[in-house]
């Protein structure tokens, strides 16, 4: 998975247990929190260079010029090998396939993922310093000094690639990619119909996107919003003439239905979708258009295959026989890979490594039963997560206390994980008012029993494993967990709809976290937006806001442990890991490098020809 994509930097639903290789890989923890107390410094001093740098005075129309956004190379030229063979495919497995294709209403990770291979984005985070955004389909770019206001200047000749029309049947040519097509983007995400909640919050402050030609755009934001950079540089096209092709204004709620073209993506990136057989196996080729080809970071395998295989053995299995080259490992296949001669040989190697991702357990609280938040506690302290770690983990995992990632720049070390304490838990729910008045096992309260039905993914083992323990644990306080085991689709209908008690997700994040789409109030009752559990807290509301705002680095870092802090204590999530990510990769493959946040898969080359 390459990393051109600026939705893919934004926080998407990641389901850990089900989620395969992702696009970066490292080696152990102390490297991951090395690589993250270096992004923090550098992180540090850009922001102090932002605050203390002489810049001649501008009006908003005539920004400055930043130092280093007309690099001689496109991001991240120096890590690909530009003597690599155009050559080869790289097998990857997917545990449920894609309910979509359409990134912009389907925000979920496979899609995310499959959008990400065929677009790109003005800027890329550089993979040694991922703090520093380096051109990409953007030649050049301003900034005003109070990052409100950005002007873009296109690289000329990226193309769009060539498709059917899925109303009319004609083939529709090669168009060039222009600044029309970035405000078709914002104009989309900004459109009240379109279902894309949890994208619009990190757009909502846009004020204007203003197309001077085909190849420049501005774009003003109403206020100041640290993740203006972040949201404006990674910003994707989208292609007006593909969504958008009949007479009359744009319509939100067609997008949403166009089921057609749904299933459909038109590519302006490294790959293009060749073929998508519904779960069983979805195919992209090397998009010879790509304007990266020219510059030296396009694709060197020619092909990228998805199989899907629900079963975890099942992909282990085709792994070791050489039909997958690439597969995301469970812990107990990550302990069993000592003893098995392929990586013995070194005909696979295996990379173990944390990025800023965390599963946590949903209370919806629209349910009464979760509406205090003494019961989320006692639920929090009846789940034993060493144990989890230790049996299901085997220790794969670290235990995380909140939504940062442990060692990481947010990290609030001095807040601990609630204990596994079943006695206080029991003493907690009864200062709620939960006894079991007819002795049946089961609390009761205002006549209504302490019961509830826990969402579980059919294709998770990890879940599979999980669920009968909290079952178990919870039953021993008086509290009945019942467990729906269903298919992915059905789980993400349920979460989009808010009909569920309880889930088991987990969510993926970029380095400078922004909080606001999964626990600000405005997006609990948002149709499809990321605060599904419906959580309100004015006090969380105002940390957001004030860390959206709010440059430096230090000051930042002091807001999140604040928030921290608050969401220790109310517990709308039983936070519970940070899972290491167990990748295996067949030694077919060369230029594997590793970066403080992991192997980028897009740097591959091999020698073998495609199957």
């Amino acid at each position: 998975m390459n990393g051109n994509s600026g939705i893919k930097a934004m926080l998407a639903v990641l389901i850990i247990a089900v989620a395969a290789a992702t696009w970066f890989n490292i080696s152990a923890l102390d490297r991951v929190r090395a690589g993250n107390r270096l992004v923090a410094e550098k992180l540090d001093a850009l922001a102090a260079s932002l605050q203390q740098r002489e810049l001649s005075p501008v009006a908003s129309e005539q920004p400055r010029q930043d130092s280093d956004i007309a690099a001689e190379h496109p991001a991240n030229w120096r890590f690909f090998d530009h003597r690599a063979p155009v050559n080869g495919e790289l097998v990857q497995t997917l545990q449920a396939d894609a309910p979509g294709l359409n990134t912009i209403i389907a925000q979920e990770a496979t899609a995310a993922m499959f959008f990400g291979l065929c677009s790109s984005s003005p800027a890329e985070r550089d993979y040694e310093h991922p703090e520093k955004f380096e051109p990409m389909m953007a030649e050049s770019w301003k900034i005003s000094p109070d990052h409100k206001f950005y002007r873009i200047r296109l690289r000329r000749g990226m193309m769009w690639q060539s498709f059917i029309d899925p109303d009319t049947g004609k083939q529709v040519p090669p168009r060039e990619v222009t600044a029309h097509d970035f405000k078709f983007f914002i104009d989309v995400v900004k459109t009240p119909e379109v279902n894309c909640e949890a994208l619009r919050g990190y757009y909502e402050a846009i004020d204007e996107v203003k197309v001077i030609d085909n190849y420049e755009f501005t774009v003003s934001w109403k206020r100041e919003y640290y993740g203006s950079l972040a949201s404006t540089l990674g910003m994707t096209p989208l292609p007006r003439h593909f969504y958008w092709s009949y007479p009359g204004p744009f319509d939100g709620k067609r997008f949403n239905d166009d089921h057609k073209r749904n299933r459909m993506l038109v590519s302006c990136g490294p790959y293009k979708l060749s073929s998508w057989q519904r779960g069983k196996r979805i195919e992209f080729v090397r998009n010879e258009l790509y304007f990266g080809n020219a510059l030296g970071v396009g694709a060197s395998l020619r092909k990228l295959v998805f199989e899907v295989i629900a079963l975890p053995n099942t992909r282990f299995q085709a792994l070791l026989a050489g039909k997958v080259g690439m597969l995301g490992l469970t812990p107990d296949q990550w302990v069993r890979r000592n003893k098995l001669s392929e990586f013995a040989s070194g005909r696979l190697a295996g990379y173990r490594y944390l990025l800023p991702q965390y599963t946590y357990i949903g209370y919806n609280e629209k349910n009464p039963l979760f509406s205090d938040r003494r019961v989320r506690q006692a639920l929090t302290m009846l789940t034993d997560r060493e144990k989890i770690k230790r049996d299901i983990y085997l220790d794969e995992a670290e235990i995380v206390s909140g939504p940062f990632m442990p060692g990481g720049v947010y990290d609030a070390p001095e807040i601990k994980p609630w204990p596994y304490d079943p006695v206080r838990a029991k003493a907690l729910l009864a200062e709620a008012g939960w006894r079991d008045g007819d002795g049946d096992g089961i609390l009761e309260k205002d006549g209504k029993k302490f019961s509830f039905t826990m969402l579980q993914i059919a294709s998770s083992a990890i879940q599979s494993r999980m669920m009968p323990l909290l079952k178990e644990s919870f039953a021993a306080a008086g509290v009945e967990m019942k467990i729906a085991n269903v298919e992915w689709s059905v789980y993400l209908q349920k979460i989009d709809r808010r009909e569920y008690d309880s889930c088991c997700l987990g969510w993926s994040s970029s380095f400078d976290p922004d909080l606001y789409q999964i626990f600000h109030s405005s997006q609990a009752d948002a149709p499809g937006g990321s605060n599904h559990i419906s959580y309100k807290s004015e006090a969380v509301d105002r940390l957001i806001v004030e860390m959206r705002r709010t440059f430096d680095m230090k000051k930042r870092i002091e807001l999140a442990r604040k928030l921290a802090a608050i969401l220790h204590e109310d517990q709308p999530y039983t936070f519970l890991f940070a899972p290491y990510s167990l990748v295996a990769v067949s030694d077919l493959y060369r230029n594997v490098r590793v970066f403080p946040a992991g192997i980028p898969d897009i740097l591959f080359w091999t020698t073998q020809k495609n199957n």
